[in-house]
């Protein structure tokens, strides 16, 4: 039980670091697409916070050198494009259909919930695991 808080709130500090870069994306750029650069820019800055706080807290993962770092974080970056489809899916979703901010942030974090707890399963039985070896 104390694991599942633990991830609950790692996932919660990843999932404000996403959604604050959206924001600041969207205060930022005016532009084409500016829906989707933020939503990209989010997954980007939560991927990198989330990796770091998974391996030192979740998985208390030490890399041999920054290589064997290297590798690890790309792995779980393609665990990570299942649980990215997810996520993008509801925020785009919630978006089409209720075409405002505060409603695709919303399924942002629906997205984000449901993808993390898949992707702790895919993390801990082939990127942790095979990363140690």
């Amino acid at each position: 039980m104390r694991l599942a808080i633990l991830y609950t709130a790692l996932a919660l500090i990843a999932m404000a670091g996403n959604i604050g870069a959206q924001e600041l994306t969207i205060r930022a750029y005016h532009g084409p697409f500016q829906v989707a650069l933020s939503v990209f820019v989010g997954t980007g800055v939560g991927l990198v916070v989330k990796y770091m706080l998974d391996k030192a807290f979740i998985f208390r993962f030490h890399a041999r050198d920054t290589l064997h770092d290297v590798r690890t974080f790309g792995l779980y970056t393609v665990m990570g494009l299942v649980t990215t489809a997810i996520f993008w899916g509801f925020e785009f979703g919630f978006n089409a259909l209720f075409h405002s901010k505060e409603m695709r942030y919303l399924g942002g974090v629906i997205g984000l919930g449901i993808g993390y707890w898949t992707k702790y399963h895919l993390d801990k039985r082939y990127v942790f695991r095979s990363a140690a070896t």
